[in-house]
């Protein structure tokens, strides 16, 4: 695993896409910095946090689309599901290389509590909650972009499939009837806790579930293509 994850990580960081990634999530941070601190006078870091379902949504994919579907595409594929490694190893190998990139992104937004903690005091406990919180989150959101990057070989596929169901997961909170009992489970609705510095090891089960889930179902997926070859 630890081999994978390290290859993987040389890849995103020798290469443009880490950078990219981490480029347009703090672009897209900054213009609700902006438009959070600025418009709404209001020094609160975990409020910027509220929009970062949104931001997930449509950066996640620079990190997941390729993951399996290049590999697939590029006929490597069939090297790794011949690998010694075992599919196990190397699906988690990917995932946590690309939380890692993750992690040092979260990692950057700090540089907006030290602007907020020289004209305010903003809370460093609840801005720690609510970073926990958005990774528990992004964990979630990694495990499907890589899920859909196995499905197919095709990267844009994979990516519009991730953001389509994402954006799905928006509206599902505030849809009535049969949809209501599931938004009980909405990853954003369990999110917006986090910023006002309530944690609870429900909203930590939902997401490492989900996450579980997910990662569980991309073995199956390679495992049930390593067989037909």
């Amino acid at each position: 695993m630890f081999a994978v994850m390290k290859k993987e990580l040389k890849s995103y960081l020798l290469s443009p896409v880490g950078y990219i990634f981490i480029g347009l999530f703090l672009l897209i941070f900054s213009i609700f910095f902006y438009t959070t601190i600025f418009n709404s006078q209001v020094l609160n870091f975990e409020y910027l946090f509220y929009n970062g379902a949104t931001i997930l949504t449509f950066v996640t994919p620079v990190l997941t689309m390729r993951m399996f579907s290049e590999e697939r595409k590029n006929g490597t594929e069939q090297l790794i599901l011949t690998s010694p490694r075992s599919i196990t190893s190397v699906v988690l190998g990917k995932f946590f290389a690309a939380v890692i990139i993750m992690i040092i992104t979260e990692l950057f937004t700090l540089m907006y509590f030290g602007i907020l903690k020289y004209f305010g005091k903003p809370s460093l406990v609840v801005a720690l909650n609510t970073l926990f919180g958005f990774l528990l989150l992004s964990l979630a959101y990694i495990s499907f972009g890589m899920f859909a990057s196995s499905i197919t070989e095709n990267q844009i596929v994979a990516s519009v499939l991730t953001i389509g169901v994402f954006m799905i997961m928006w509206f599902v909170p505030n849809m009535d009837g049969i949809f209501q009992s599931v938004s009980l489970f909405s990853l954003i609705d369990k999110f917006d806790k986090f910023p006002t510095g309530l944690i609870s090891i429900s909203e930590i089960i939902t997401f490492v579930s989900f996450a579980v889930l997910f990662i569980l179902l991309t073995i199956i997926t390679l495992q049930r293509r390593k067989s037909v070859k």
